[in-house]
């Protein structure tokens, strides 16, 4: 009786005979880059194919560090790695745990080694980066004198800042004499003393990037007493310079910004801020103004004059009231003493002398009300309206 086997048996079984073989456990594979993902999770899943075939393969995260350029369709590279069986699939792919670009595999040692000894040099460390000034009024500059990267740095600091005055040393940036040509820049803007220093070129394999590598180069950089920022090839090129520079800039147009302060920009913000404080000075202007109209009114009330006019004002009115006071008082009283007169009148004796009566006295000037006390031969004078009479008493009854 035939053995049956399931698929995850066989797939166990295929995936252990690659794990024996030796020559599957580590080779190179060279070939063009195809249907390149990058995963959230970190890991690039890609097809390496030529002429002949295809293989799919996959970089995990973690072998990623070693990755000194991006992945990108049609790119001829050099893929180290081990070949093995995915057993869910049954697929076999290749792991890879180093890419290098085709052709460029030696360069890329060379690029590596000469990082690792600079690093443990210390020309990377961060105690040793010097800090790019906010305000610069001279930009030095070390590329090609044609080209993109040139005409990007100067379009951008000129409309970011048109004050700030650009020095470009004119250096060779690829091929033979290259290095040579960027040190030399390099001492030249150090001399004249300029504020920041852009070090760079537009993209390029590593052949055409690789004076930028160069040791010397890195430690001119590296020495240099005003601050430098590399801007070399694009934002997947990295270089040696790039680790030694005080500030790297992913492109040339990118380290124009980073080196010059948008002044424009600035003022702008200032003539907005201008607006501002203007018319926060017209409120409180406005304020302080109305605060000195009140003080001015009520200076005018407390002052001296204004006191005694009111004083015055007062005592007039005052005056007129006391004088209307007293005339209604006086006029009152006349109106009593014009009848306390008119009662007097009515029970004086003259009065009643008018009406016809008389008063009688006796010799010693007393009333004589009662007959008794007269007799008879007593002389009376009797007083009538308009004089008196002398009488004597001959009887009475």
């Amino acid at each position: 009786m035939q053995n049956v086997y399931t698929v995850g048996q066989v797939n166990s079984y295929i995936k252990n005979m690659f794990s024996q073989d030796f020559l599957l456990q580590s080779l190179f594979v060279k070939g063009e880059v195809s249907n390149c993902k990058y995963h959230s999770s970190g890991h690039i899943y890609f097809t390496l194919k030529d002429g002949k075939g295809t293989i799919s393969c996959v970089m995990f995260a973690g072998n990623r560090s070693g990755l000194a350029f991006r992945l990108t369709e049609g790119m001829q590279v050099i893929v180290q790695g081990t070949v093995d069986v995915y057993e869910r699939d049954g697929k076999y792919q290749l792991y890879a745990k180093n890419i290098t670009r085709d052709g460029a595999g030696a360069l890329y040692e060379k690029y590596e080694q000469l990082k690792k000894e600079l690093e443990e040099r210390g020309m990377f460390a961060a105690e040793y980066k010097k800090a790019i000034p906010p305000y610069i009024r001279t930009l030095g500059v070390v590329t090609a004198p044609t080209g993109a990267a040139v005409r990007d740095i100067i379009n951008i600091a000129t409309r970011r800042n048109p004050y700030v005055q650009i020095i470009l040393y004119p250096a060779i940036v690829q091929g033979d004499g290259a290095a040579e040509s960027i040190i030399r820049g390099i001492h030249a803007l150090e001399k004249q003393k300029v504020d920041v220093i852009i070090v760079g070129r537009g993209g390029g394999s590593i052949e055409d990037l690789w004076c930028f590598n160069e040791e010397s180069v890195a430690e001119a950089v590296f020495d240099c007493g005003i601050p430098v920022i590399s801007a070399v090839g694009h934002e997947t090129d990295t270089t040696i310079i790039d680790y030694v520079s005080d500030l790297r800039a992913p492109t040339p147009s990118a380290a124009a910004e980073l080196a010059v302060y948008d002044v424009k920009a600035f003022m702008e913000r200032l003539s907005g801020q201008k607006t501002v404080l203007n018319r926060t000075l017209e409120r409180k202007l406005t304020y302080c103004r109305l605060q000195l109209k009140n003080q001015e009114a009520r200076l005018k009330m407390n002052s001296p004059i204004s006191r005694i006019r009111e004083k015055k004002m007062w005592l007039l009115h005052t005056e007129e009231q006391l004088m209307a006071l007293m005339n209604g008082r006086t006029g009152e009283s006349r109106h009593q003493l014009a009848l306390y007169i008119e009662q007097l009148k009515g029970l004086s004796p003259l009065d009643k002398l008018n009406q016809g009566f008389s008063y009688v006295e006796d010799a010693e000037g007393r009333c004589v009300n009662d007959v008794e006390r007269v007799h008879t031969g007593d002389e009376l004078k009797i007083y009538v309206k308009n004089g008196s009479l002398y009488a004597s008493v001959t009887g009475k009854e």
